[in-house]
């Protein structure tokens, strides 16, 4: 059972927000500045990519480093408990590769 205080849902409700697995991908190779992160993921808002860094700040998945510099500069980074996201968003990856077809497929059928 999936109760609301289960600890599987509390991985669930972390992953099923799209743009939390794809900031968390996007940064699995080092810190990144916002921009960088828009530029990499592409279709995301200022204000979508903020509450979603913010989001994942609050979970301890990600940490934010500000740089006293003009213009100041700000950084986001994977924390150790984040990069254990990256192998179950990779699996979940891989298997949406293989088998989107089958679901547009599936989607298109329902249509008719």
């Amino acid at each position: 059972m999936f109760l609301a205080d289960c600890q599987a849902r509390l991985a669930f409700d972390l992953i099923s927000n799209t743009w939390n697995a794809v900031v968390v991908w996007a940064l699995r190779h080092g810190p990144r500045r916002p921009g960088q992160l828009r530029a990499e993921i592409g279709g995301i808002s200022p204000k979508v990519l903020t509450e979603t860094l913010r989001r994942l700040e609050f979970n301890g998945l990600v940490t934010r480093s500000t740089y006293a510099e003009a213009p100041p500069r700000v950084e986001y980074e994977l924390t150790d408990l984040g990069r254990t996201l990256l192998h179950p968003i990779g699996v979940f990856g891989e298997w949406a590769f293989e088998h989107a077809d089958d679901v547009l497929a599936a989607q298109d059928r329902q249509q008719i």
